[in-house]
């Protein structure tokens, strides 16, 4: 029985239009370094000034995007489906972006994990977890990637993939 609801944001509930790869080059800059990939890596193997600055470059981008976001159909059906079940929101986006668009959009999460608070997936559904203070069998992770899934079956909740 799900008792609670994990949304990802970005491909579940938004089409965020952001230019990865200006970013990334963006990043290559900052960090002189030729590749950033797999960026969570990266970034959260920095000391705290530079992953600052690496924040604040990428808030900018992803703030500067908001108004051509798009909601995905089929995602904000089902967070509708779910409305009164407790729900939390794991998104590698940043805290700036998720303030900026929850409320124009008519979304509530009863807890926020960003990037802020983990960059690794599947530590982001474990502190939700242990605050919706749900067992993970009894939890629905909506997502869109491979690593969504991934991460649901490294912690045992159910899944369900937007496409």
């Amino acid at each position: 029985m799900i008792q609670a609801v994990i949304f990802d944001l970005d491909g579940t509930l938004i089409d965020l239009p952001l230019d990865y790869e200006r970013l990334f080059e963006k990043f290559s800059r900052i960090l002189k370094v030729d590749d950033v990939r797999p960026v969570t890596k990266v970034v959260g193997g920095l000391d705290e000034k530079t992953r600052s600055e690496i924040f604040e470059a990428w808030d900018e981008a992803e703030l500067a995007v908001t108004e051509k976001i798009a909601t995905k159909s089929e995602g904000m059906a089902l967070y509708r489906k779910y409305l009164a079940k407790p729900k939390a929101l794991v998104t590698m986006q940043g805290k700036a972006l998720v303030q900026a668009i929850l409320k124009p959009l008519d979304l509530s999460f009863d807890l926020v994990f960003t990037r802020e608070d983990s960059l690794d997936r599947t530590e982001q559904l474990r502190m939700a977890i242990e605050k919706l203070n749900v067992g993970s069998g009894n939890i629905l992770f909506v997502g869109n990637t491979d690593e969504d899934l991934c991460a649901s079956q490294g912690i045992n909740c159910q899944f369900l993939r937007i496409r």
